[in-house]
């Protein structure tokens, strides 16, 4: 679902667009590609800081912590990391300023902030980064698109100052039912949108040119022996190799950890079935109409379970105790018509919703922020 050509503003998106991480990449680029195509003047905004870099090139290098990344296998991390920043140079991005010191940035009309864990408290090194609350933001309107606070479950609730932050937005959405119950603790309301990789259509892949193998994508990494076992077993009985794409897992059939963004993109809308632990391994999967399963971990399992949960999607999760039968009726069907019709529903309401937040009249006073 596209949006709606509009009267062209000079949009800055505010998101992790510079991470090491397909699902971050992507949903970066896709919002920022849907806004220019309505007719905006979309870029998204270049904070940088030498402290996250370096946090996040050590993360890139040994991004399976706690299992030991063998030095072969950091070379490898190392070419996959080098293609993300090939590809983060082709983005529309904004005059660079420092991530400390917000007001630096060019003024806009509209600063999108989202989507990704963008209000993740414990995030390891943007958790304490108060800019993307709106902090010293030079914007006339200031609006969330598919934000999310992660991990932070809505009980544990948010520090006085980041609380007030919130309230100075024009508009507001999540992509998650916590994020959304945090907010309405503090009174204030949120929209339900969809992860811009579910909600915009990238240009089009040329067909996969038909070669007879039969491959299940592997997304993720540090699988519990259990569903690694049970994919070896799926896989073999049905001679289908799978390949893991972007990190080591040693029980698949092969490794593609140097693939880079757009490798990852056509991979997925090729892949047979996808086998996942990530949040965006889910989203990719719903994307393509993919068979799929998905064994939750602890720190993604609250936006996985609400994903699935928005999509009608809960029994595509795998525990430990998983079936056979189960594990053949989810990998080999493509998700239900149902599925589709609640996607296709709520990209309709999440276009309506950034259309409406973006299309406010500009001329009316905007809420003070604290931006000088």
């Amino acid at each position: 679902m596209q949006l709606l050509p509009a009267h062209p503003m000079k949009i800055g998106v505010l998101t992790f667009h510079r991470c090491i991480n397909y699902g971050s990449y992507w949903q970066a680029r896709l919002l920022v590609e849907a806004l220019r195509g309505a007719g905006h003047h979309a870029v998204l905004l270049d904070h940088g800081s030498p402290r996250i870099d370096r946090a996040e090139w050590r993360c890139a290098l040994r991004p399976v912590l706690p299992t030991p990344v063998p030095p072969a296998d950091r070379r490898l991390y190392a070419q996959k990391t080098r293609k993300f920043f090939a590809s983060f140079d082709s983005l529309p991005c904004s005059r660079r300023f420092p991530l400390e010191h917000p007001e630096q940035m060019d003024d806009f009309d509209a600063v999108v902030v989202g989507s990704d864990e963008v209000w993740n408290l414990s995030h390891p090194w943007y958790g304490h980064s108060a800019i993307f609350f709106g902090e010293r933001v030079r914007a006339r309107r200031l609006v969330a698109y598919a934000a999310s606070f992660g991990n932070h479950a809505a009980e544990r609730g948010l520090p006085p100052d980041r609380a007030r932050m919130l309230g100075r937005f024009d508009a507001l959405s999540v992509r998650d039912t916590n994020s959304r119950a945090l907010l309405k603790t503090l009174g204030l309301h949120a929209e339900l949108v969809l992860d811009p990789c579910l909600q915009f259509a990238p240009e089009p892949c040329e067909p996969r040119k038909a070669t007879g193998a039969r491959h299940v994508a592997v997304y993720g990494h540090n699988f519990s022996s259990a569903f690694a076992a049970r994919m070896r077993e799926w896989a073999r009985k049905r001679n289908v190799r799978l390949v893991s794409i972007g990190y080591r897992n040693d029980w698949a059939d092969t490794q593609w950890i140097t693939a880079g963004p757009e490798d990852f993109m056509r991979f997925m809308a090729d892949a047979d079935a996808v086998a996942t632990n990530f949040f965006h391994g889910c989203v990719f999967a719903l994307r393509n109409r993919k068979p799929f399963l998905c064994e939750p971990s602890p720190y993604r399992s609250i936006k996985i379970q609400e994903l699935l949960s928005t999509a009608g999607a809960q029994d595509h999760l795998a525990d430990a105790g998983i079936s056979a039968a189960h594990c053949d009726a989810r990998l080999l069907e493509t998700p239900s018509p149902s599925i589709e019709a609640r996607i296709a529903k709520m990209r309709v309401a999440s276009a309506a919703y950034l259309d409406h937040a973006l299309r406010q009249d500009l001329e009316s006073p905007a809420p003070e922020r604290a931006r000088a």
